[in-house]
């Protein structure tokens, strides 16, 4: 049965590949009026994350990059590990990358596209339930308000799916830091 809330592939990929063309065609003509070298556009982040609690160990580590084209265009690429133990019930890993472009209309308001794509392997200790490995992707439009390096915002992933996604739900709140 298909999900009436997703859009189809098609119109993913159409509106990728747009955003990819305005990104490039910009990228082009800022390449052309500014002398400055690649370096100084490169801007590094990423998010560090540990939760612990009854029985219960998660530990993230997720670096990423941004080319800023301008002060309004963006586009970056980064890696994402976790690892995650409930005692006495599952152990996960999750491996993945993502792409990310990011558009300023003014310096604070910051609008983004993400697309993740993520190993997920779970291991059950119950041998009633089955051990499993998948990819599952994620793609999120999100807004944020930014203040200098730092953004704080919310995205909303179109691909969400309640019984895959390495997500609570489709919603999330962000905070973005680059150097």
């Amino acid at each position: 049965m298909k999900n009436s809330n997703s859009l189809p592939p098609k119109k993913i990929f159409l509106f990728l590949c747009v955003s990819l063309f305005f990104v490039v065609a910009n990228a082009q003509l800022s390449a052309k009026e500014s002398t400055n070298d690649f370096w100084k556009h490169m801007r590094f982040g990423g998010g560090l994350g540990l939760s612990t609690g009854s029985g219960f160990f998660s530990a993230t580590l997720a670096p990423s990059a941004i080319y800023e084209f301008n002060s309004m265009f963006g586009l970056g690429v980064g890696l994402s590990g976790t690892y995650t133990k409930r005692k006495n019930f599952y152990k996960s890993t999750v491996f993945g990358g993502s792409l990310t472009g990011l558009y300023s209309p003014i310096r604070e308001i910051q609008l983004s596209a993400e697309f993740e794509e993520f190993l997920v392997t779970r291991d059950f200790e119950n041998a009633a339930i089955k051990d499993d490995q998948y990819w599952h992707p994620a793609l999120f439009f999100g807004a944020g308000y930014r203040t200098q390096n730092v953004t704080f915002g919310v995205r909303y992933n179109v691909l969400y799916d309640d019984a895959k996604s390495v997500y609570a739900n489709a919603w999330m709140p962000f905070v973005r830091v680059y150097f």
